[in-house]
């Protein structure tokens, strides 16, 4: 018996078949239970001179080395080696392995580096952690912050990693080889800022790290990722405050306002903004700052309304309401949901509840008080808006325009964001009141429209899609759909059912916007030039179940 086997304890059932009962002696004889398998007496087999000692399973082969290792791994059941080209996107490329399972990643090709011995793994994976956290807290969404994770990983060679992100916290593992340790690293998002310039800026960064010809070290990646956190807002305070003002105006004019409903929405935006960013200096929650926005165009509208003005107040309340729907949180809760990342969805649908319940109350307080003090606020002035189809594709271009302005865009990406803005309205008009299409489905064309053009320009610039479809969804945001909802609960309307309707219309039509980005996206990427039928076999989702 080997010092293997006396080192396992032994059980009632490790017992041979044929012992023979108690009393009865078995000797040297024909009758001795021998294995089939026993040699002859009298035949000699050479044993090994060294025996290997027994060790673990996963222990390294002798004479193997990860850096001699093949550079792709194909199983032995017939799964094709990727290759996948080198003139696609950085995005699409890093998606389609994301998606695969480790071992049938391709392997990295091994690139020069400035360090001789290459850097260490902690500080790639800190790198990594930093850029996906100015992604994250830009508004990406979770499948392409973990992309990006992933590319900068595998520029660097570390092939066997695995990013993981959330809403707030995002962490990585890599793992040399099945006998090394992981080394894994974490970080938390503490605060979130809508800069799509700073997210433009990363997305060069990520896309030249990814780039083969281009041998960027840790150092100077360092330095261009801290330059790009020390860079300054593109538009100062007083340029987003006209610009809040301009987009309600905009807003009102769609719903059928004039020029003084146009002031006074500009005027209402414009303090509620205000409010906001003293309410944001003094430390108080979005949740505050939002209901405090949303008071003071309500408050002018009710006050037109009381003055007796002939104006419509509903079209001042409804351009204010423009300006502070979170409609960037809403497209990137339910594209996280669609591509499987509900945990992300699920905390950012909850952080667009909470914005929005914060514009009910704070909307809320305002019309009661309007209604006790006499003011006659009618949900019948949105069946007689004027038909205005100049001004209002106009009026769509400025709330795109003055949106891109508020979301910190770059000058070079504001022109098309208009354009597509525009076009998003255009689509709408002529399916909803030229072709009696329902206003959901007019809204989800026009979306997905939005989203194929994003995702085209994207794919051109080699950049993010949202600097091109955020802002140009604003104008088919659901405005009116919100303020009648919040009126007829004003006015006690609840049982007729008029507010419960108006509010769920109001979550269709958001519903069809942010399914219809996600959409015309998913409709590009499916006609993407990727190569052989195995290479878009290995992009493919699973279907869950």
């Amino acid at each position: 018996m080997t010092d293997a086997e006396d080192r396992k304890p032994q059980s009632d059932e490790a017992r041979m078949a044929f012992i023979p009962p108690a009393g009865v002696e078995v000797g040297d004889s024909e009758s001795e239970t021998t294995s089939e398998f026993a040699l002859p007496q009298g035949l000699d087999v050479p044993h090994p001179p060294v025996q290997e000692p027994e060790g673990s399973a996963f222990r390294t082969p002798s004479g193997y080395s990860v850096e001699d290792a093949s550079p792709a791994f194909t199983p032995a059941g017939g799964i094709p080696r990727i290759s996948l080209t080198k003139d696609l996107p950085w995005q699409d490329r890093m998606r389609t392995m994301l998606r695969m399972p480790v071992a049938e990643r391709p392997a990295p090709e091994r690139m020069p580096r400035a360090e001789e011995e290459g850097p260490a793994v902690p500080r790639v994976l800190d790198l990594t952690l930093r850029i996906g956290e100015l992604l994250l807290a830009g508004g990406e969404g979770a499948e392409d912050v973990e992309a990006a994770m992933f590319a900068v990983c595998r520029s660097y060679g570390l092939d066997r990693c695995e990013p993981n992100v959330t809403f707030t916290l995002l962490s990585i593992s890599y793992q040399p080889s099945l006998v090394d340790d992981p080394v894994t690293a974490s970080r938390t998002v503490r605060r979130r800022g809508t800069d799509y310039t700073r997210l433009a800026a990363v997305y060069r960064l990520v896309d030249d790290l990814s780039d083969p010809e281009s041998h960027i070290s840790l150092e100077e990646a360092y330095g261009r990722l801290a330059e790009i956190r020390r860079n300054r807002h593109p538009y100062p305070t007083w340029v987003l405050t006209s610009a809040s003002g301009l987009l309600a105006g905009a807003a009102s004019v769609l719903v059928g306002g004039d020029l003084i409903v146009f002031v006074a929405a500009a005027l209402g935006a414009m303090l509620g903004d205000r409010l906001a960013w003293l309410c944001a200096g003094r430390g108080l929650p979005e949740f505050y700052q939002f209901t405090v926005a949303a008071m003071p165009p309500a408050a002018i509208g009710v006050a037109l309304t009381l003055a007796h003005v002939d104006v419509k107040a509903s079209a001042v309340i409804t351009g204010g309401l423009f300006a502070l729907l979170p409609g960037r949180a809403l497209v990137a809760g339910v594209q996280d949901g669609l591509t499987g990342f509900y945990i992300t969805a699920a905390a950012r649908l909850l952080e667009v509840m909470y914005f929005f319940v914060g514009i009910v109350i704070g909307v809320l307080v305002i019309l009661y008080f309007g209604v006790n003090l006499g003011a006659k606020l009618t949900p019948d002035e949105a069946l007689h808006a004027s038909e205005r189809p100049y001004w209002q594709i106009a009026a769509s271009m400025v709330l795109s325009l003055t949106f891109a302005v508020l979301l910190q865009q770059d000058r070079s990406t504001v022109l098309a964001v208009t354009l597509n803005g525009g076009v998003a309205w255009v689509v709408y008009g002529a399916m909803h009141d030229v072709g009696e299409f329902s206003p959901v489905a007019s809204t989800a064309v026009a979306a997905g429209l939005v989203g194929l053009f994003g995702q085209l320009m994207a794919r051109y610039r080699f950049a993010s899609a949202l600097p091109y479809t955020t802002a140009a969804i604003g104008p088919l945001l659901p405005g009116s759909a919100t303020y009648f909802g919040l009126l007829a609960i004003a006015q006690n309307d609840v049982d007729k059912g008029l507010g419960l309707v108006s509010l769920a219309t109001a979550a269709s039509l958001a519903m069809a916007i942010a399914i219809g980005v996600n959409l015309g996206a998913e409709i590009s990427r499916m006609f993407l030039r990727i190569g052989s039928p195995e290479k878009r076999r290995a992009a493919k989702r699973t279907r869950g179940f």
